[in-house]
């Protein structure tokens, strides 16, 4: 059919006339650009997405604030929030009716609520965006908008639709009957599937998706968009008012078919179906061992560019991925997935299912975890204290692999963190080469690091070779990082200082625990203490002294008469040829740090805790909270030593004598140790 360019643009106009009123928001029509995928990196080393499938936004603003930021999720993908059909089943949220915010999950003050409340914690938000299609029949929306196939008031009418009205069915093989007929299986009701190509319907997707934008939201993961011709894809980004924003897209790879997951490389970062296919044949069929090369060498897509995820909720419906219900092995998967640096992962936190179309529980409703069905996979501990794990290794590759021919392997990334897992039904004792430093490190698999505290779990001791030892348990793994370093016994370290009245222009100390074994020349770098002297700690592992000779890193040394310098632990200074205890900087050192005053009522058995970003104020985790005394109540008072320059975000929580925790309402609050003196923070508990 023929119309006139005029009434073209009077139709255009007039629809986003209407769509703007529609959505409470401005249209701003802006020059097509080239879109580019930005990368999630823009969270910092934080690139785990937890995918809270179907919780309700009120939940997941808790959880970011619970779990997700102090665990250190860099993004939250939340489900498709505008107004769908109506019903029980999950997949109703995949058949829109209209772009309003408003739905099971709640509506557009909530979701503004949700994004600050995350933000807050640290945690950015990516939404599940559907724009290949609407529904599969007529009914009244969620928001209460009144429909047909074809017709969605204030949206579209039939002529926004692919004139193909038959359902692509199985067959693949045929890309105008994948991007131009309906998503749906032959004999069943097909979804009506949009005309991507039209320049209306390009400006009405990008509205919603610029609408979501202005409401906070970081990023899209955009659904079936081997539906959508790439072509289209960049139209549509070319008109949002940020057309840079993160996506992930959903393409699933098939065999012999006409459109390529690859397709979409250029209009953002695609999910790599092929890797959660194969960590499910690995993890239950084959052989870990097989998995040394992982990743682009099996044919991937580039790790830069890839979603990896062990499942998601197509998958662990249709049995082409692991699920909740393996038990070990989907545990160990995530461990994996978590541990090994391909692609960015994404971790599904979904609920437990009967059949196939079951949808979410308790009214999307998450009051607790591991209650109401809710699985919660994303606060298990073996994979959420894998997203630390993921953070601190950011940036390096596979080091150390080891493998025993079938089911037991081990790898590191680089000096940032090691791993091994057992898929054996028996228990594995070896003793295993890191690139680890020396130092004591918790098993984030069976324990949770506690700032002044130590480990919850078991710890091993990397020595300065970068070996350790360790029993690994059949259908069972441990993992260490560097940020989550054990505190270590009182006397296992060693500060030592050197005086630099030698004139040399560096200072090295080339040392060995007495039961370990020696640095490689010429050593350790030392740093500036104070006005003459350099020092360097060196922590000793079980070890109870050290040995240690001096240089320049240019091969002037001061061996001590060839005669080893004999140290013990603590402080210990050498000038010469004498060996003291003690810090001798002392003296020239003002002490820096922050006092915390907090004004705040509590009943009978509840005190109140301070927790921040820094390891000092337990890394956001409540458990390793640092209490305030309660003398002056109902003033709390707490002075804490840090470093000068040290800035840091905190927030005081209430805890009762069971443990149960309350956060203060409100962003996080900040501040910063000067260079000289203590921050004195004066606050007051927000309810």
């Amino acid at each position: 059919m023929r119309i006139g360019l005029q009434a073209v643009s009077r139709r255009i106009t007039a629809a986003l006339a209407s769509a703007a009123v529609t959505l409470g928001l401005a249209f701003v029509i802006v020059a097509p650009a080239q879109p580019a995928a930005a990368s999630p990196d823009a969270n910092g080393a934080k690139k785990v997405t937890a995918v809270l499938f179907e919780w309700n936004f009120d939940s997941i603003a808790r959880e970011c604030t619970r779990t997700l930021g102090p665990k250190g999720y860099g993004f939250v993908q939340v489900s498709p929030p505008q107004e769908r059909i109506q019903g029980s089943a999950w997949w109703t949220a995949y058949q829109p009716v209209s772009y309003k915010i408003q739905g099971p999950l709640g509506d557009r003050t909530a979701f503004r609520n949700m994004v600050d409340t995350c933000h807050s914690a640290g945690v950015k938000v990516i939404v599940d965006a559907v724009l290949n299609h609407m529904t599969s029949g007529a009914g009244t929306g969620t928001a209460g908008t009144r429909y047909t196939k074809y017709n969605y008031p204030s949206s579209y009418s039939d002529a926004d639709f692919h004139t193909c009205r038959r359902p692509i069915g199985s067959n693949y093989a045929d890309r105008y009957n994948v991007q131009e007929c309906e998503l749906g299986e032959v004999g069943k009701p097909s979804l009506s599937d949009l005309d991507t190509g039209s320049e209306y319907v390009r400006g009405m997707l990008a509205g919603y998706l610029n609408d979501l934008t202005a409401l906070g939201a970081d990023g899209f993961r955009v659904d079936a968009v081997k539906h959508i011709p790439a072509r289209d894809l960049t139209a549509i980004r070319s008109k949002l008012t940020n057309p840079n924003i993160y996506w992930i897209q959903e393409a699933i790879h098939g065999t012999g078919e006409a459109v390529s997951p690859t397709e979409y490389l250029g209009t953002g970062d695609v999910q790599e179906f092929r890797y959660t296919t194969d960590l499910k044949r690995i993890f239950t069929d084959e052989k870990l061992s097989y998995l040394k090369n992982f990743g682009e060498a099996w044919g991937y897509m580039p790790s830069g560019q890839s979603g990896s995820m062990v499942a998601n909720h197509d998958t662990e419906r249709n049995g082409s991925s692991l699920s909740y219900r393996d038990g070990a092995p989907y545990t160990l998967a995530h461990v994996f997935m978590l541990a090994h640096p391909y692609g960015t992962p994404s971790v599904h936190s979904g609920y437990a299912f009967a059949s196939h179309d079951d949808g979410a529980p308790n009214g999307h409703n998450v009051s607790a975890c591991y209650r109401d069905g809710w699985s919660c996979q994303h606060a298990w501990r073996q994979i959420t204290n894998m997203v630390g794990f993921r953070n601190a290794a950011e940036g390096t590759g596979i080091t150390n692999w080891w493998d025993n021919g079938s089911n037991a392997i081990a790898f590191g990334r680089g000096t940032k963190a090691f791993t091994a897992i057992n898929r054996e039904s028996g228990a594995l004792t070896r003793t295993f080469q890191t690139s680890l430093p020396s130092g004591t490190y918790c098993d984030v698999q069976h324990g949770d690091p506690v700032a002044g505290a130590g480990c919850t779990g078991p710890t091993y001791t990397v020595g300065s070779d970068g070996r350790f030892t360790a029993t690994v348990d059949g259908n069972d793994a441990i993992a260490l990082h560097v940020g989550a370093l054990a505190v270590k016994p009182v006397g296992n370290e060693a500060t030592v200082y050197y005086s630099t009245d030698d004139n040399w222009s560096a200072h090295y100390l080339h040392y060995a625990p007495n039961d370990g074994t020696w640095t490689t020349a010429p050593g350790a770098a030392m740093e500036s203490a104070c006005a003459g002297w350099v020092k360097k700690k060196v922590a000793l592992g079980t070890a109870t002294g050290l040995r240690a000779t001096f240089n320049d890193g240019a091969g002037t040394w001061d061996n001590n008469n060839a005669t080893d310098y004999l140290l013990g632990t603590g402080d210990v200074t050498v000038k010469g040829t004498a060996v003291g205890a003690g810090n001798p900087c002392d003296d020239d050192r003002t002490e820096t740090g922050a006092s915390f005053s907090v004004k705040a009522t509590t009943a009978p058995g509840q005190n109140i805790y301070v927790v921040g970003n820094i390891p000092a104020l337990g890394s956001w985790t409540p458990g390793a909270a640092l209490k305030l005394d309660p003398a002056s109540y109902p003033v709390w008072k707490l002075d804490l030593k840090l470093p000068a320059g040290t800035a840091f975000t905190y927030k005081y929580i209430r805890k009762d004598a069971a443990g149960n925790v309350t956060w203060e309402s409100g962003a996080n609050r900040t501040a910063a140790v000067p260079t000289e003196g203590t921050v004195l923070l004066t606050d007051t508990w927000r309810d």
